[in-house]
């Protein structure tokens, strides 16, 4: 038995996307440097496929509206 590919990053709007798209979530965490962390099951081979669609998708351009909107509102 193989072991399962995993898919990193810190990049939350993109793992969330991934999640929605069926991936499984195996770890999640906040690091001390208040970076974030997730540890994705990539057991398909799709992670590559997904990140490059998920950049070409309306879900990333909402989500740097989302980010400078934030920037707007504390600054």
């Amino acid at each position: 038995m193989g072991q399962i590919k995993i898919y990193k990053t810190s990049d939350l709007a993109l793992a969330a996307y991934m999640i929605t798209k069926g991936m499984i979530l195996s770890k999640a965490k906040k690091l001390d440097s208040g970076r974030y962390h997730f540890e994705i099951e990539d057991e398909d081979g799709m992670a590559e496929k997904l990140k490059i669609e998920f950049v070409n998708s309306e879900y990333y351009k909402f989500d740097n509206n989302l980010k400078m909107l934030k920037k707007m509102m504390y600054s």
